[in-house]
C-alpha cells in the first residue's frame, strides 16, 4: 500500500504517526496543515495527504471548519479494536487454511517461527529479544495475512493495526518487562505453532479460532498492565487513553 505512495508522503505520515503516538500533541489539541508543514519540514501535498491518511486511521479527527484535532480514546475503545482484531486475523487464519495450494506454501511461516523459537529459547540480552521478536512477530503476521489472499483483508487489518494499541505487538514490551517476562513469548509461540498446523492441515474453523484467541493476548495484557500505571504507560499511545469514566 505504502509502495505507491511518495518517499516524502510516507516520511510525513510516519513522523506525523510517530509525533502523535508519543503524545507530543494532547488529544482534543488542533492540527493545521501550514503548522504542519513547519513541523516536519515537508511541502504541502504530503503532509496534507499524511494529515488525511491519520484521520483514516482513526488517530486525527477532521474538523467542519478545517484541520484536524488529536482524538482520544477510551479503555473499551482499546479491547474493542483488540477484537475486532482477533476476528479479522482470525479470518485471515482460516483463508490461509481453506486457500492453501499447497503444504508448500506455508514453508515461510515455519521458517519464521524457527527464527522466534531461536530467539526465544536462548536466551541473551532482554532487549535484543524483544526487538528481535517484535520484529520477526510482524513478519510472521504479514506473512499469515499473504496465504490468506484477500486484499479486502489486509486493507481492513491494515486500518485496525494503524491504532498503536491494536498491533500485535502492542503489549509485548509490557508483558516483558513484567515478573514472568518470558511467558507471554512462549504463549505466543505455541499459539503460532498451532496456527500454522490448522493451516497446513487446511482446518478452517480451527485456524480461526485459534487466530482470535491469539489476538485476545494483548487484552490480557491490557488487563495486567492497567493494575499499575508505569506499566500502562509503556503502552504505544497511552497518552491518548482516556482513564476516567465516559
Amino acid at each position: 500500500m505504502e509502495q505507491s505512495r511518495s518517499r516524502q508522503q510516507v516520511k510525513a505520515i510516519m513522523r506525523l504517526r510517530e509525533l502523535v503516538i508519543s503524545g507530543h500533541f494532547k488529544p482534543g489539541e488542533r492540527i493545521s496543515e501550514l503548522a504542519m508543514v513547519d513541523v516536519l519540514g515537508i511541502s504541502r501535498t504530503p503532509v496534507r495527504l499524511a494529515l488525511g491518511q491519520l484521520a483514516y486511521e482513526g488517530l486525527l479527527k477532521p474538523l467542519s471548519r478545517g484541520g484536524f484535532v488529536v482524538s482520544d480514546f477510551s479503555v473499551d475503545d482499546i479491547f474493542d479494536a483488540i477484537e475486532i482484531r482477533g476476528t479479522l486475523e482470525g479470518t485471515a487464519a482460516r483463508m490461509a487454511a481453506e486457500r492453501l495450494g499447497s503444504k508448500s506454501e506455508a514453508d515461510p511461516l515455519r521458517r519464521i517461527y524457527a527464527r522466534i523459537e531461536e530467539v526465544v529459547r536462548h536466551g541473551g540480552d532482554e532487549d535484543e529479544i524483544f526487538e528481535q521478536y517484535v520484529e520477526l512477530n510482524e513478519q510472521f503476521h504479514d506473512e499469515m495475512l499473504k496465504l490468506a489472499k484477500c486484499p479486502m483483508l489486509e486493507r481492513s487489518l491494515s486500518q485496525i493495526t494503524a491504532l498503536p494499541f491494536a498491533s500485535p505487538n502492542a503489549f509485548v514490551k509490557v508483558q516483558v518487562e513484567r515478573e514472568r517476562k518470558f511467558d507471554i513469548l512462549l504463549n505466543a509461540q505455541y499459539q503460532h505453532a498451532a496456527l500454522i498446523e490448522a493451516i497446513e492441515q487446511r482446518d478452517g474453523g480451527r485456524a480461526f479460532a485459534m487466530g482470535q484467541e491469539h489476538a485476545r493476548l494483548a487484552a490480557a495484557n491490557l488487563r495486567s498492565a492497567m493494575k499499575q500505571e508505569d506499566l500502562f504507560a509503556k503502552i504505544p499511545g497511552a497518552q491518548l487513553v482516556r482513564r476516567g469514566k465516559d
